[in-house]
């Protein structure tokens, strides 16, 4: 993946608020380091449980050269795949919560992890977002390696 832009990062995440400026402000001068961004207008988010989320990053990372950002909260319990808004709305899968428009997410500043919150691969400024057919081949392949069907990575 290329370096990452944590300026061309921000500017990209702060653009989804409905007062970047604003946004931009209270997140540079947050102690936890989060910020709350509405899912919907520049990306939805597609939340997959723990070991499944997990594999399914792992398998993206070697499928795709550049994916979309990927977040992962403390513990591992939950990752967050950021895709093209209007993903959410289509999505049917089990055990799969989505983010889409009206709701509203915690995000780790780029760079940075916040109260258990981390960038497993953080966006880099460019707007990649994580191509939805490729993200359910790799939780297949996951689910796959999950139940035993696939020996090896």
């Amino acid at each position: 993946m290329g370096t990452m832009d944590a300026r061309g990062a921000l500017d990209w995440l702060v653009g989804a608020a409905p007062d970047p400026d604003a946004c931009r402000w209270e997140w540079e001068r947050s102690p936890t380091g989060i910020a709350l961004l509405p899912a919907g207008r520049i990306w939805d988010v597609l939340i997959v449980p723990g070991e499944l989320g997990r594999l399914t990053a792992d398998v993206l990372l070697r499928l795709v050269a550049e994916p979309g950002p990927v977040l992962a909260d403390f513990g591992d319990f939950r990752v967050g795949f950021f895709v093209p808004p209007g993903t959410a709305a289509r999505w049917v899968g089990t055990g799969v919560r989505s983010a889409g428009h009206g709701t509203w997410l915690a995000v780790p500043y780029p760079g940075r992890s916040g109260r258990g919150l981390r960038w497993l691969v953080p966006p880099d400024g460019s707007g990649v977002l994580n191509d939805p057919v490729l993200l359910e081949l790799a939780m297949h392949e996951a689910a796959a390696l999950l139940t035993g069907g696939i020996d090896e990575l």
